[in-house]
């Protein structure tokens, strides 16, 4: 089971990861940015509080892609 400390290093990681993947896509649309980051937003929390779960981060990530998306139209 992963510690706190454990916990934050990896949410901090995945944050500044998704961060410079996203610089590298300037041309997007500011639909694909939301989305994209809205996704990022959403792994990171449902990470942080499904324990690590891979279900909750990835349902976290879709929920979050779905908000995303839907806040720039």
């Amino acid at each position: 089971m992963m510690n706190l400390t454990s916990k934050k290093m990896a949410a901090v990681v995945l944050a500044v990861t998704v961060a410079i993947s996203l610089s590298a896509c300037s041309n997007w649309s500011k639909r694909d940015r939301n989305t994209a980051l809205g996704a990022g937003a959403g792994a990171i929390g449902g990470a942080v509080l499904s324990d690590g779960s891979a279900l909750g981060t990835l349902g976290g990530a879709a929920v979050g892609g779905v908000i995303g998306h839907q806040v720039s139209k």
